[in-house]
């Protein structure tokens, strides 16, 4: 199977590329060539999605057997791979979000439950715009690009929460880096809070196998339902240091310290309001069979501390806290 990957170079992408090489198939990973090569074994070709007509000059005559797109923000840059290959490809992937879902609150719902209202066109500046509506509405339009001009040989995938090797978003690797440092650290108190991991590398490999197989129509691509307590509570057996302490945190005490939950500065990841908690509660029962293989919690673990460690200490994180805010947290706990 010839298969075409519109990145190759960066967490997910390139992790459908590297699976895609080790089932044996030739890739073509297509990349503005910013993010550093694709792994080795692919073909690189070089283009910017941004110029329109930059895609179809790239390929031009070229066919595929599948093609993988993960374009994140931009439906116009969907559509315009879609007609630049029209014609020349037999099946088409489209990795949508879970923040496709108008409603976050829903928990256990499924592929069929009402989407956002699609965002066809975005300006340029607004590439880069992570507004989960925003987001979610701009996946929609695209979903709708790939169904219009792929039909039956669509494929869409709905990535829930993505972690392990690659990730940048530091929203579960900095769970895995701060328990393997030891200590007394800071976890929200919230036992009944929902929580859904993928593994990048078992969601790629399904990505893969699902083309190869035809696999058509609309999935969630989220792993299997559980707690965030477990979550950590596991993450914490794999990887933690010998002194390691899980101080629990009643809510209240994180918000009157300006602890903001998901992700960004000050914040505590994947520690989510109520109100939210639908996107890590997912009914992937119809899914389950044929969805991604869930490898064990431990061996996610290991592979997101081993990234962590590749790109250094001391860095400056997207989200969690730095050792001077958890002690004011701690201090305010008593």
């Amino acid at each position: 199977m010839r298969i075409l990957v519109l990145g190759g170079t960066v967490f997910l992408s390139r992790a459908v590329a590297a699976a895609a090489l080790a089932a044996g198939h030739p890739v073509t990973c297509v990349s503005r060539g910013v993010s550093g090569p694709p792994p080795d074994g692919a073909e690189a070709v070089t283009a910017d999605r941004s110029r329109p007509g930059a895609l179809a000059a790239a390929l031009h005559g070229r066919t595929f057997d599948a093609v993988v797109d993960v374009a994140t923000m931009s439906a116009p840059w969907v559509r315009d791979a879609l007609d630049a290959l029209h014609g020349r490809f037999g099946h088409w992937t489209f990795v949508s979000s879970i923040n496709a879902y108008a409603d976050p609150s829903l928990r256990g719902g499924t592929v069929t439950q009402p989407t956002l209202a699609p965002l066809h066109d975005q300006p340029d500046q607004d590439l880069t715009n992570r507004d989960p509506g925003v987001y979610g509405a701009a996946k929609v339009a695209s979903e709708q690009a790939v169904r219009e001009r792929a039909g039956d040989r669509a494929h869409v995938v709905r990535g829930g929460l993505m972690c392990g090797h690659g990730d940048l978003s530091d929203r579960y690797g900095y769970w895995a880096d701060r328990f393997a440092r030891g200590g007394r650290v800071v976890v929200p108190d919230v036992p009944a809070q929902p929580m859904q991991l993928v593994d990048v590398d078992d969601l790629a490999a399904w990505i893969v196998a699902g083309a190869a197989d035809g696999t058509t129509g609309t999935h969630d691509g989220a792993g299997q339902r559980s707690t965030l307590d477990r979550v950590l509570t596991g993450t914490a057996d794999a990887v933690g240091a010998d002194d390691l302490e899980l101080v629990r945190v009643p809510e209240r005490t994180l918000a009157e310290q300006d602890v903001a939950f998901w992700a960004g500065p000050r914040s505590l990841p994947l520690w989510l309001p109520e109100s939210l908690w639908g996107m890590v509660d997912r009914d992937v029962t119809t899914t389950s069979t044929a969805g991604p293989a869930a490898r064990p919690l431990a061996d996610t673990a290991r592979a997101a501390l081993a990234w962590e460690r590749g790109l250094g200490a001391g860095r400056g994180r997207r989200a969690g806290l730095t050792d001077a805010e958890e002690q004011a947290v701690l201090r305010a706990l008593g």
